[in-house]
């Protein structure tokens, strides 16, 4: 098992469930119907602008004293054009005239893992994740994704049990009323929002054993596959601290350089 702040450095949660679900993304007929079916990398594995955002906010943070989000998300957005973006973040990229234009999309979540490494405490980590949120996706619930997935990642990172977590996320999310087997039946638009993707998020996480049977839960119920995966994971990476190392591997060889190296900034907190 590579194990967090031993065997690799940075973060890698977030990046593994993004090109683990790249493939299954909006395309139901290729989910696995259980989780032993997962196939978890293939040829056509890949990242999507998940990761490439996941890098612009820790690249920010790692690098620019100013931490000028926006500038940061537009640069990363603009070396990478075809990662699969919105239709309206994919406007604000392109146009530095735009502000925020009210998303209340899962955007906000899938990006703002690092946030929770850079910060000394849960306010700060907060406080960074409202900050590399509200450039876009400025709607309350947009904001709400954000913030607290990060505070459970500081809470995670710095000792929490997952019965202090779940109680901290029931208080923002009724996700323990979703049904599993409804979830992974679901076909259509409509889940890219905070509201749905990050409720489902916290269900894969609170009802998984291990960093892998998260990722596996997440990729059966799909639909937007990849940033569903890409929120459940970067919990999961900070509260089980190991994944298998084979999966590290795999989705490391899919990463570009500078990526890599993004991802690799992030610092690792004094593990408790």
């Amino acid at each position: 098992m590579a194990k967090l702040g031993k065997d690799y450095k940075g973060i890698l949660g977030a990046a593994i469930g993004d090109i683990s679900g790249s493939v299954f993304e909006f395309r139901p007929a290729l989910k696995p119907k259980t989780k032993e079916e997962a196939i978890l990398f293939c040829d056509a594995s890949e990242f999507t602008d998940d990761t490439a955002m996941t890098a612009a906010v820790a690249d920010c943070l790692a690098n620019d004293p100013n931490r000028d989000f926006a500038s940061n998300l537009r640069k990363w957005g603009r070396a990478y054009p075809n990662a699969g973006y919105g239709a309206h973040f994919i406007q604000w990229l392109f146009d530095r005239r735009l502000g925020p234009y009210n998303s209340c999309g899962n955007g906000s979540a899938m990006r703002i893992s690092a946030a929770a490494y850079f910060a000394s405490s849960e306010e700060e980590a907060a406080f960074i994740a409202r900050k590399a949120t509200e450039i876009t996706h400025n709607h309350p619930e947009g904001l709400k994704g954000a913030i607290t997935m990060t505070r459970l990642i500081h809470k995670a990172l710095h000792g929490a049990t997952k019965e202090e977590l779940h109680q901290y996320a029931a208080s923002c999310y009724d996700f323990e009323s979703l049904d599993y087997e409804e979830m992974k039946a679901f076909q259509g638009h409509g889940q890219e929002i905070c509201q749905v993707t990050v409720p489902q998020a916290l269900w894969c996480f609170f009802h998984s054993e291990s960093f892998e049977d998260c990722l596996r839960t997440a990729l059966t119920i799909g639909w937007d596959a990849d940033t569903l995966a890409d929120i459940a994971c970067a919990l999961a990476e900070a509260y089980y601290k190991e994944i298998p190392d084979l999966i590290v591997f795999e989705a490391q060889a899919r990463l570009p350089k500078d990526i890599k190296e993004a991802l690799e900034s992030v610092p690792t907190p004094t593990i408790q």
